[in-house]
Formats: C-alpha cells, structure tokens, sequence
C-alpha cells in the first residue's frame, strides 16, 4: 500500500504501458496525421473493448451471479480496465509480430508483451489493494503472520476456580506484558447446527494477569466476499488493540473474531433463513462457547458487537435483535439492510422463499421503528463512499430516535476500505470505554 513495493509496481507498470503503447516500428515513420492516427488506433480501441468486458462482467457478477450486493467502485473497475487493456494490446502486438519477416526473433515481442502484461496486472492489482486496504505488507498477501497463530491453549482458557475482579477493584500487577495474544479456535454450531471457519481470539495484557478482571466482549465479523483472517491484516486488530490496551493500564476488551458465512464466497445475511442459521449461530453459540471457554464479564452491557461492511451490517443486526446478549455495535461502513443482490426481491427470494414480511422482521431499521433501547451505537463510513454515507445517515438516526446513544465518524479520503474500520477502531473504543468502566 505503500513504500519499496508501491513505487516498484508504479514503476514496472508505467514500463509495460509504455512498451504496450508503442506501435510496432516505433514513432518514426508515423509522420502525418493520418498514420499517427492509424498507430493510436489499436490502443483506442483494446481500452474500448477492455471497457466493455469489464462492465460485462462486472454487470453478471452483480446482477446475475450476485456475487455481490452491490456495484464495485469506479476506481476498481477502472483498474480493471488497465488490466484487460494490457492484455488486449499485447495480443495485438504478438499478432503483429507473426507477419515479420524473421521468424527466428518472432519470440521476442510476445516474451516482451508478456512481461509488460505482468507489470501491468502487477500495478493494477496493487492499486486495486490500496482501495480495499486489505493486504498492508508481503506477509499479510502471503498469509504467513495468520498462519503462525496458535491454536488457543488451556492455559488461556477459563480457571474454573477462579472468579475473574471486577475491573473497579482491579489493580495491574507489576510485569504485566507490553502486548496482547492473538489465537485460534473452533467454535461448534451446536445449536445452530453452523460449520464456521476457525476464529481468531485477541486477549489483552489485563487476560494474561493473575487474577484476570472481568474484561468486556467484543465479537466482530468481517466483511464479505472475505474470512475472519481480515480483521488481522486490513484492519489492523492486534496494533490497534494493543495501543488501546497500553493506554488503559493493560486492560482491553477480549476481542473474538467470528464467521457467520462459513466459506469466502458464502452470504448467510446473518439471518436465520432458508441459506443457514447465522443468527443462532451468533447469538446462541457464539456467546455460549465465549462464557464456557474464556474469563469475562457476562454482563450484556459489557458486550459489543462490530465489524466492516457486511460484519458492519451483522453487528447492528445483532445489537438491534438481541439487545440482551449485544447491547453495543461497532458499525464501520454498514448496508442499510443485509442483502445478497442489488435488487431486494432476489434477496428476499432467496433467503425467504419471497416471505417479504418474515425478511423485514429480521432488518434493523424496521427493529428500530417499533422498539425502544438503551444501547451504544457507533457509526463510520469513508468520506469518498458517498453510498454508505447515506446508510450511515439513515442507520445512525433511526438508531437515535430508538434510544441508542450514537456517534458518527466519516473517515477523511478514503471509500469502501478496510481503512474504515482500522482507523476508526480506536475512536469507536474510546465512545465504548466509559460504558465497559474503563478508566484511562
């Protein structure tokens, strides 16, 4: 997103735009207008067509395949237009290359397309990452950092014995750690009958003491198409808990990063509907396997849920239908309602056999309309993400006028990002820390 990798991409592929757009033959013998205008042609029109190919694809991955809810950004498609471009030049020239009188140097001009197309699907892609903020190093595209977690070990589990202090009477011991643990856990669908991918659990410095204190619960999801694994890379959870937790004696909510879609590609709308029992599953086992398995406060007041686009949309479904167990939510770049397609119907299809009213029982802002709470809601949207903007308009009042107590955040120059929610995680802890009794 930045730095050596950045620059290198930048620098690769404004090479391989440059070798792409030069006519075979070079300028030279381009002289007149009419033969300028004959060389320019090809790269018109391979930027036509590579536009065309994408709006079509983009058009069946939304509104036939409905691989997503809703319509890309221009900046991602316009990335993609690069890409498709690239290769569609590069075609022309390996064709070009075919009527050369020496074949023995044909090999030449493709070897060389080929790699101009790299540079340029290499930059496109780093762009296109940059956007979404997902992958911040090497490791995080790699996947090494999550795939050094460790499993979660007993000795971190719960002290049956023990009765965690309640965070008032808490005093930090000395040679409490600097920094918190991050681990991994199955939870069963025993209720719910859900087959979730693993979570990720992070335990402040306060978890790690002798005898724990009765710490707050955060459950977060992450965005979608996506996994659990997200919320370790794009928004950046172990940096930005561990600077709340230095800054608050050591003490931070345990945070457990759940998946209620059970595959990258999957949409459960964190429903209980005809695709799965996400809600029970979030709901029922979920917090039952945090009680049984980890030290902390059970009080739901203590409890919040949060997340980032689609875990955004999850977390104030579950604070606006289970105010009992998820009293807060975290909602970084939320839906205005949990959907699989553009078009509501299909959703409604879909997940309710086209039962319109057993769907709009389930969404927020109708929970909203009809019942009163005594809530925290937090709200953040990019400042260029001018549709989830007005969600955030729409979610954000109507949560007011219900009782919540709410703030809003929009994040300066960024759109539909995980930087959303990395950069206003921080800002979203601090509007819950008076709440959980946190004292800086």
């Amino acid at each position: 997103m930045d730095g050596p990798v950045l620059w290198a991409a930048w620098a690769a592929g404004l090479a391989g735009a440059f070798y792409l757009l030069l006519p075979p033959g070079g300028w030279r013998r381009r002289r007149t207008p009419a033969t300028l205008l004959a060389a320019c042609l090809p790269a018109l029109a391979a930027v036509l067509l590579a536009a065309a190919v994408v709006l079509a694809a983009h058009w069946l991955l939304v509104y036939a395949l409905y691989a997503f809810p809703d319509v890309l950004p221009p900046e991602v498609l316009a990335w993609s237009v690069a890409a498709v471009g690239a290769l569609l030049l590069a075609l022309f020239r390996i064709r070009s290359a075919r009527r050369r009188p020496q074949p023995s140097r044909r090999w030449v001009p493709a070897a060389a397309s080929a790699a101009a197309v790299a540079c340029l699907l290499g930059l496109s892609a780093v762009q296109i990452n940059a956007y979404f903020g997902l992958n911040h190093t090497l490791g995080d595209l790699a996947g090494t950092a999550v795939a050094r977690v460790q499993p979660l070990e007993q000795e971190l589990q719960r002290r049956p014995g023990e009765r965690p202090v309640g965070l008032a009477g808490w005093t930090p011991p000395p040679g409490l750690p600097a920094a918190g643990l991050v681990r991994k856990a199955a939870i069963p669908g025993t209720a719910s009958g859900f087959r979730s991918r693993d979570a990720y659990v992070y335990l402040p410095p306060a978890y790690q003491a002798s005898p724990r204190p009765a710490l707050p619960v955060l459950v977060l999801v992450s965005g979608q198409p996506g996994g659990p694994s997200d919320w370790l890379t794009g928004g950046a959870l172990r940096s930005r808990m561990d600077a709340f937790a230095r800054a608050h004696h050591g003490v931070a909510p345990v945070v457990v990063v759940v998946d209620p879609n059970g595959a990258p590609e999957a949409n459960t709308l964190c429903m209980d509907s005809r695709l799965a029992r996400a809600d029970t599953f979030l709901a029922t086992d979920v917090p039952a396997w945090i009680r049984g398995t980890l030290d902390v406060d059970p009080n739901p007041r203590q409890w919040a849920a949060g997340g980032f686009s689609f875990g955004a949309t999850c977390a104030v479904q579950l604070a606006t239908r289970h105010p009992d167990i998820y009293s807060a939510a975290l909602a970084f770049s939320s839906e205005e309602e949990p959907a699989l397609a553009k078009e509501r119907h299909r959703t409604i299809e879909a997940a309710f056999g086209g039962d319109t009213a057993a769907f709009e029982r389930q969404i927020p802002l109708r929970l909203l309309e009809e019942r009163r709470y005594d809530g925290a809601a937090y709200f953040a949207a990019g400042e260029r993400d001018t549709q989830f903007v007005r969600y955030l308009d729409v979610l954000s009042a109507a949560a007011q006028r219900a009782g919540f107590s709410v703030r809003r955040q929009l994040v300066p120059g960024v759109g539909h990002s995980w930087e959303v929610a990395a950069r206003a995680l921080p800002s979203g802890l601090d509007f819950l820390a008076a709440r959980w009794g946190i004292a800086p």
